[in-house]
């Protein structure tokens, strides 16, 4: 069964609106939830096991794991402006919780619970570690292709989700699919048959 559905239109040639689908106000806290906890257990494990030890080989060397505490932004950047990144952390949030509930796509509701995700994620980090009041340094323990960030930046699940969510809600919107649930260019075909017919 689609997920739009519509009115017969009294003129068959004007296409009738779609009615908008369901709210996806759940699918983005449920998506959020599950990334931040998967966020939150793998730093924990990395501290307790491999903080201060050397890099741990993975998959042939296509990764290192080793912890990492960074000040700055996803992939080391801005790293002096920690209780900056922070507050934009948190307005990343409050912004996305907002938005949510005008969410009918659930493309949008994924892509926006992983950027939830990843942003809750490395602000519980800098909330709740040394050295602590919005000044705590992330957790990154992912580095790809070489130890100490030689053949990448050293990243984290949080930063992993971030950068996927942004990706899937730019595709969307390149798509033309809005987070309403509805397309641009069904949008504009019904404008332009209206158009023809006033």
């Amino acid at each position: 069964m689609p997920d739009l559905e519509a009115d017969a239109p009294e003129n068959p040639e004007v296409p009738a609106k779609p009615l908008l689908p369901k709210r996806r106000v759940g699918w983005v806290f449920a998506v959020a939830a599950v990334f931040w906890a998967i966020d939150l257990v793998t730093k924990n494990l990395v501290v307790a096991n491999l903080e201060g030890k050397e890099p741990v080989k993975v998959l042939g060397g296509l990764i290192y794991l080793q912890v990492i505490r960074n000040p700055g932004a996803a992939f080391s950047m801005a790293t002096g402006m920690t209780w900056v990144l922070a507050l934009v952390a948190l307005a990343v949030v409050i912004a996305i919780i907002w938005l949510s509930r005008r969410l009918r796509s659930i493309g949008w509701a994924i892509g926006l619970g992983l950027v939830l995700a990843g942003a809750t994620g490395n602000l519980t980090d800098r909330i709740f570690r040394a050295p602590g009041g919005l000044q705590g340094h992330v957790v990154d323990f992912i580095s790809a292709f070489a130890p100490n960030g030689k053949g990448f930046a050293i990243f984290n699940i949080a930063d992993s989700a971030i950068c996927v969510g942004g990706a899937l809600i730019v595709l969307l919107s390149l798509l033309g699919k809005d987070y309403d649930g509805t397309s641009t260019k069904d949008k504009k075909k019904i404008e332009k048959t209206q158009e023809e017919q006033a």
